[in-house]
């Protein structure tokens, strides 16, 4: 059975301490070695595993691991013999452990296994492609483009012209990057789409007339473009995406769009056209914005909301329309007692 990512090293387990500042109990060898991650239940001697959460205190009992991250609170718990690695945020340790695991699981790589350009890619002979750039097979690089060192071109993958690419960055298999300025490490998994047609028509009875899309996406360092999503370009104005946003796959966002910087936004989320985003918002899955909405910094939208009016910096939002979550939570409360016949409002009936 194929391991598509095999561990790149191992880690003592005080490499570990000096990586998580974990403390670790008393009695064990520190120069035990950990190659992969697992879960409680079906981690081995050369596993390391994490618990933060009581629901699985019966795994820890019987854990096989070779080192286990858990909160104070667990360490009486633990067995004996389990090398136990005591941190306030465990999971935020035992994701540290994995990223130096595992590095090259956290970006796409080269499908071909190869360096340098695949003889099969097409770059224009006025593109400018510094060196440390992996073309692969297949992709596509139109006039003028741009590409920084380190960068990745999947197979198959299309730069249209004049787009310009930065350094570190990993653009995926089959993905599209047309009329955008991208900049460091940005991550544009599978099929993506950048820089298409916004969806701008102006409606008549003799039938909907194209409004001209000529303005670009602009993608700030260290943004994150899960498989599939489509980002448009602007019309009157850039479609931003701020530094640092992680925007997960199926995502759908219109054209003269800005999203601040750090925001996460869920799966099958749309944002329509000219909507604000603020920095550090959180968006749940198919979360959907009119045209036109702002959203305040720091607000955090619930899984399938939707929106057709402004939220104000910090507000917790959930249902469709969107309101907020206390309000929302006393409205949910209120039925049930209607639905029991124990609203106490006057006339009400016992319920039967």
């Amino acid at each position: 059975m194929p391991d598509f990512f095999p561990s790149s090293s191992e880690l003592t387990i005080d490499e570990i301490v000096a990586l998580t500042r974990a403390k670790p109990r008393a009695g064990f060898p520190l120069d035990r070695r950990i190659a992969n991650i697992a879960p409680l239940d079906t981690a081995r001697a050369c596993d390391i595993t994490f618990l933060d959460n009581a629901k699985y205190l019966e795994a820890l009992a019987v854990t096989r691991a070779g080192a286990c991250l858990l909160a104070p609170r667990f360490e009486a718990a633990a067995p004996e013999e389990l090398a136990v690695l005591v941190t306030a945020e465990p999971y935020r340790a035992f994701v540290a452990v994995a990223r130096a695991l595992f590095p090259d699981a956290l970006r796409p790589s080269s499908l071909f296994g190869a360096s340098g350009r695949a003889p099969s890619a097409q770059v224009h002979a006025s593109a400018h492609i510094e060196t440390g750039v992996t073309i692969d097979p297949l992709a596509v690089i139109g006039p003028n483009a741009e590409i920084g060192a380190g960068t990745l071109v999947a197979a198959g993958a299309v730069i249209g012209p004049g787009v310009a690419i930065g350094r570190d960055c990993a653009i995926g298999a089959a993905a599209t990057v047309l009329h955008a300025l991208i900049g460091d490490r940005v991550i544009i998994h599978a099929g993506v789409r950048i820089g298409q047609d916004g969806f701008g028509y102006l409606p008549s009875p003799q039938g909907h007339q194209k409004i001209p899309q000529r303005r670009r996406v602009i993608i700030q360092d260290d943004v994150e473009i899960g498989a599939n999503t489509t980002i448009d370009r602007g019309s009157t104005r850039d479609t931003i995406i701020g530094e640092g946003t992680k925007i997960d796959n199926l995502v759908q966002i219109a054209h003269n769009v800005t999203i601040g910087r750090h925001c996460l936004i869920a799966a099958q989320t749309g944002i329509s056209g000219s909507s604000q985003v603020g920095d550090f918002v959180m968006m749940g899955g198919q979360v959907g914005l009119a045209d036109h909405v702002t959203v305040g910094a720091g607000a955090m939208l619930a899984g399938q909301s939707g929106y057709m009016a402004d939220v104000p910096p910090g507000g917790r939002f959930i249902g469709s329309p969107a309101q907020p979550v206390r309000e929302y939570m006393k409205g949910i409360a209120l039925l049930r007692r209607l639905a029991r016949g124990k609203s106490g409002a006057p006339g009400g009936e016992e319920g039967e």
